[in-house]
């Protein structure tokens, strides 16, 4: 058991002074101190002794004691003592003593406690069996003691050893099983990524690198535990295997390890089937190393060897081979895994029923043979090869002689053998993990008991020397700054936000004038690293005194009523520069002065460009040496981004860091690229493509694919009379626009429509009235002039430009959340809040008017509609009267109602309707709500339990798409809607519009973008829309896009409505075909029916509402529609 005062000697009534420390203790002196621990009345005198006998020893022989007088056989053959628990109990505060005091001054004494003879842990992990809890607790004490001592090199080397051959036998109590398992679990734990101190994390990554190697052989033993029939032992297995997957440290396969887990635990088919099914709906795109394989390959290899695996799961499993294998690009390790797989795979290509897995087998089979590389073992180009305990023989032997340099204590010769082994090993996983400066550490200390003079210490250099040697022999020098760069800044840090930890002891170094492009996922925590630097919380990052730093973020919160020059004048930090010199410097940047001029407009009134232009010059005006521009070309126009560009570029006194998601911006402007990598920042020198054809894996920052997020957008569902998806479902016909106080309209006389099939990218300058249009099409604002119409039953999905303001006032809820209160009523609360849903005074007013239809009962006031149905080519609507019975409710055509006023009534009746249709499947209710935010690409696990406020930019724009998409749309409108997301998420956006069955029209400056996926481009410029009639998609912009596929084909197909038509022909969204009028959705024309007809009819819909009866509660009821006929 733990002691309370570990003394620092031995008292003296136990040591005889007439010994001194560098003679010999007598067999009798020993053993009268082994006598005394073993014989102690109290467990306190126990543990004095225990010290006593340790101290005597490590002052006088040291190591060599425990063997020569018989230390650890009597501390064995105590604790054996069935018949005395006190002597049990001493024989675990002795080897408690000798764990605690001996490795850390003679850590040769490890080979004594866990090598030789199969050292003495198993007796303490024995001893924890014991019936006598507080011998339980001294082994426990004992097996704490030695943990502490161990360095990462030898829990590797010598304890990870131990314990498999401790878990590999069958006799053993449950109890000591129980605790090589937690001790496996806190090696494990302790590897874990934290926020300790730089010499701290740099041992944990070698021990997780290095456990990591040995998971394939620790994950069978563990798996074997989670069987046993002890429950306890189960259970602390499970614990144990969730504690090893920490150290795969891959994205891909981290969000399904639960599930691995489980699957291990329970092993069935079933949970096979559904562990291979999520591994097929993984995009594999990280490196893939041998913990991932170790973890993996049992699964996969089960799979495949089981002859009642379906043909579809055999199907997914070759499919998920050949994606790992592709990824392995080490063929030392596909090596060591892979041939488990590879005969499962030849039996599936030989075996398999269906040609399809038969060829999808034969891919993988030769995916499999590429990897393993040279069938002689043999290394490929340009790998390097890992240094193996050969090599470091090969010094030791040079270095020294075993006959003069050891020094010649009884048992040397074969105690070296061991320590040579031990040492070799140990240097190995320093080496090979490219932890040269510690290969003194893993050397000197183990020779120095056992070599004469200062031998020990020589070799210890010498291997140091070899290895450095080496390794700039594989590696290359350490780079070294160009002559006349200057060093602002070189810093170690560690960066968390709340409980999540985004960078651990990682460093940043930034020299003068250069520009550092910040590349990473959504979420890594590249904004809140520079906000850290802005704030001046960075440690080891100058302060703002010693090193001027400008942070420019998109910031939506300036004072609306001031404007441009008071706004910038007022800002403290600015004042001194004097109004002549912000003008200045604002007229640089575009606002013009004098009257009239941009300079006098009101802040409120600028577009998201210009406000981002608006603090660049005030970044300008604090003359920065850093500036941290985040997301700066959003919101900006083409020419503004070439302007911001030079403007970068012509200022090579200035350093920049950058995050942008605009790959042409990065690739102009950036000198250097520092990139997120397993919680560390890596710094690649050259712009974005320098840094992609060094790293393959980041292709995606050029292309647009779903390669590691997607998105999966919902059906919207049928339109009532819209049989085609080029028939209009939205017209807009001479519309003009303009806001308070503006000097010309912001739009004038503009006309045009959409459809489900509309793919429109309205393109214009900042400030142009892109966002104006946008809002009049969707209702967010109304029209001074001509009018907007749309399909009744229509559902628009709707992301403002400012696409945070959808859940700013909802920042202390999770996604989920937010979810259930936006739709908790059947309706979408956000279209309720739009201008032409609210009830002005004068719409109050019209409800207390009388109305009389002239169906000679009188005048009447509406108190409610109560339904509605078709009625001819429009619809007719139950009104129930103030006052009156439902039996007196009438039926009121649409146009009437229009006619008497009451459009607004008639609106929120048509937009309850709609979200009626659109929510008939969806169950508001935490599972399903999960399962719709992992379809667009938000981990379900930060949907569920993250604060809103907490999220990235980019996950939040995330949460705004799930509550736009929830209520399945026939129209998704998105302003902006490239900002904020990453390459990967907007790749899984891209391709999620162009399968999307819906319409779509965006506001997006990323030519990239539009021309991927918009053939329809509207332009807007000085009030006016331009249409420019359909143009080619750039398909190829798309990985999955190839020649003579099949979205080739349908890009260049007119059904896929992106076919290539010359500008001058009008499309037929837009050739005023159908203008004239509000939106007709004509039936139609009915032939007259036979009776035998009538009867096939009626047994159509008797069948249509029986199918209805049984389906899920809440889908709507089937139209009894005769379009089949």
């Amino acid at each position: 058991m733990p002691h309370q005062i570990s003394p620092t000697s031995s008292p003296a009534m136990l040591v005889k002074s007439s010994t001194p420390s560098d003679v010999p203790p007598t067999q009798e002196e020993i053993s009268s101190l082994l006598n005394s621990t073993f014989v102690a009345q109290t467990s306190q005198q126990s543990l004095d002794a225990a010290y006593a006998l340790t101290n005597v020893l490590i002052n006088s022989v040291g190591f060599r004691g425990l063997r020569m007088y018989g230390i650890l056989d009597a501390v064995k053959k105590a604790s054996a003592d069935k018949k005395d628990g006190s002597r049990r109990e001493s024989a675990m505060n002795l080897l408690g003593a000798l764990f605690e005091r001996f490795p850390p001054v003679q850590p040769i004494s490890e080979i004594s406690f866990l090598i030789q003879d199969g050292g003495v842990l198993s007796v303490a992990l024995d001893s924890l069996a014991d019936k006598g809890s507080v011998v339980r607790d001294s082994a426990q004490y004992a097996i704490d003691a030695l943990f502490a001592c161990l360095s990462p090199e030898a829990m590797v080397v010598a304890l990870l050893p131990a314990l498999s051959k401790y878990l590999g036998k069958r006799s053993g109590k449950w109890q000591g099983t129980v605790g090589a398992y937690e001790l496996l679990g806190r090696m494990a734990d302790k590897a874990k990524m934290g926020t300790a101190s730089k010499d701290e994390e740099s041992l944990k990554d070698l021990l997780r690198e290095s456990m990591g190697k040995k998971l394939a052989g620790l994950i069978p033993i563990v798996e074997g535990g989670m069987h046993d029939l002890k429950a306890e032992v189960g259970k602390q297995a499970v614990k144990t295997m969730t504690a090893l997957t920490a150290l795969l440290s891959n994205d891909d396969v981290a969000p399904r390890i639960p599930l691995l887990i489980k699957t291990m635990e329970k092993p069935s088919t079933d949970t096979l089937q559904k562990a291979i099914h999520a591994l097929s709906q993984t995009t594999f795109v990280a490196i893939v190393t041998s913990p991932v394989l170790a973890l993996l390959t049992p699964l996969l290899e089960r799979s495949l060897n089981t002859p009642t695996t379906s043909q579809e799961v055999l199907r997914q499993t070759v499919v998920v081979v050949e994606n790992l294998t592709k990824l392995v690009h080490d063929p030392i390790e596909a090596r060591t895994f892979l041939p488990k797989l590879k005969p499962g795979v030849q039996g599936v290509k030989d075996r398999a029923s269906l040609p399809e897995v038969r060829e999808l087998a034969t891919r993988a089979l030769n995916v499999i043979k590429k990897a393993m590389g040279d069938d002689d073992g043999n290394l490929a180009n340009g790998q390097i090869a890992p240094t193996t305990t050969a090599d470091v023989f090969a010094i030791l032997n040079k270095e020294m002689d075993t006959k003069t340099d050891l020094q010649g204590f009884p048992g040397d010769n074969e105690l070296w053998l061991l320590v040579k082994h031990y040492i070799a090993e140990m240097t190995v996983e320093d080496v090979n993990h490219r932890n040269i400066d510690r290969v003194n550490l893993s050397s000197t200390p183990y020779l120095k008991q056992l070599l004469n003079g200062e031998k020990a210490t020589a070799v210890g250099e010498a291997l140091h020397k070899h290895f450095v040697d080496e390794d700039h022999r594989k590696f290359g020098q350490p780079i070294k700054p160009a002559s006349g760069e200057v060093e602002i800044v070189n810093t170690d840090f560690s960066l968390a936000y709340g409980g999540m930890l985004l960078l651990s002891h990682t460093n940043i170094t930034l020299h003068k004038g250069h520009r550092y492009g910040l590349c990473g996922r959504n979420g890594a925590g590249k904004s809140t690293l520079m906000r850290s630097i802005a704030e001046g919380k960075l440690e080891g990052f100058p302060s703002k005194e010693e090193l001027k730093t400008c942070f420019v973020e998109h910031n939506q919160g300036e004072d609306a009523d001031l404007s441009i020059l008071e706004f910038i004048s007022k800002d403290p930090d600015l004042a001194a520069a004097g109004k002549d010199r912000i003008s200045q410097v604002l007229a640089e940047v575009g606002f013009t002065a004098g009257p009239g001029g941009r300079q006098e407009e009101r802040v409120g009134s600028l577009s998201g460009g210009w406000k981002m232009k608006l603090a660049l010059a005030r970044a300008m005006l604090m003359g920065a040496d850093v500036l941290l521009l985040d997301e700066p070309t959003n919101h900006l126009d083409v020419g503004n981004v070439k302007w911001l560009e030079e403007y970068l570029r012509s200022h090579t006194e200035i350093t920049s860091l950058i995050v942008s998601h605009d790959s042409g911006f990065l690739d102009n402007v950036c000198t250097d690229i520092y990139h997120y990598e397993q919680k560390k920042l890596v710094c690649y020198p050259g712009n974005l493509a320098a840094f992609v054809r060094v790293k393959p894996e980041a292709k995606s920052y050029y292309t647009l694919s779903a390669s590691q997020v997607q998105f999966r957008f919902p059906n919207p569902g049928i339109l009532t009379g819209i049989k085609s998806a080029t028939k209009a479902i939205v017209r807009m016909q001479n519309v003009s626009y303009s806001y308070p106080g503006a000097p010309r309209p912001s739009l004038q006389d503009v006309s045009c429509t959409l459809t489900l099939s509309s793919r429109t990218a309205i393109i214009g300058a900042n400030g142009a009235g892109k966002s104006t249009l946008i809002k009049l099409l969707t209702g967010e604002t109304i029209p001074q002039t001509g009018s907007v119409m749309k399909h009744p039953n229509l559902r628009i999905g709707y992301i403002k430009q400012h696409a945070l303001e959808h859940v700013e006032m909802h920042m202390e809820k999770t996604p989920n959340q937010y979810l259930q209160w936006r739709y908790a009523n059947g309706d979408d609360r956000e279209v309720l809040l739009k201008q032409t849903r609210m009830l002005s005074d004068e719409d109050k007013a019209q409800m207390n008017k009388f109305v009389d239809l002239g169906d000679g009962k009188g005048d009447r006031r509406i108190e409610a509609l109560m339904g509605r149905q078709k009625y001819k080519k429009t619809f007719q609507y139950e009104v129930k009267w103030l006052g009156m019975l439902p039996k007196h409710n009438s039926q009121v055509s649409r146009e009437t109602l229009l006619s008497l006023g009451f459009d607004k009534l008639v609106q929120e009746f048509d937009d309850h309707e709609a979200s009626r249709e659109g929510l008939g499947y969806r169950i508001l209710e935490p599972k399903v709500i999960s399962q719709h935010f992992d379809d667009i690409g938000l981990d379900p696990e930060i949907a569920n339990h993250n604060e809103i406020s907490g999220l990235s930019g980019g996950q939040k724009v995330k949460v705004v798409l799930a509550g736009a998409m929830w209520n399945n749309p026939h129209l998704l409108v998105l302003d902006e809607p490239t900002n904020y997301l990453d390459r990967d998420s907007l790749g899984g956006l891209a391709v999620a519009i162009r399968d999307y069955k819906g319409g779509v029209v965006m506001i997006s400056h990323n030519e990239e973008f539009v021309g991927a996926l918009c053939p329809e481009q509207w332009h807007v410029a000085d009030g006016r829309v331009t249409h420019k009639g359909h143009l080619a998609v750039t398909a190829e912009r798309f990985e999955d896009s190839r020649p003579g596929s099949s979205l080739s084909s349908a890009v260049g197909s007119p059904k896929g409505g992106s076919s290539a038509v010359s500008s001058e022909a009008p499309s037929a969204n837009v050739s005023g075909a159908e203008d004239g009028g509000e939106l007709k959705f004509k039936a139609r024309k009915k032939k007259k029916i036979t009776r035998a007809q009538l009867k096939e009819r009626e047994v159509r819909r008797r069948l249509r509402h029986i199918e209805w009866l049984n389906s899920p509660k809440g889908t709507p009821h089937p139209p009894d529609t005769d379009d089949e006929t």
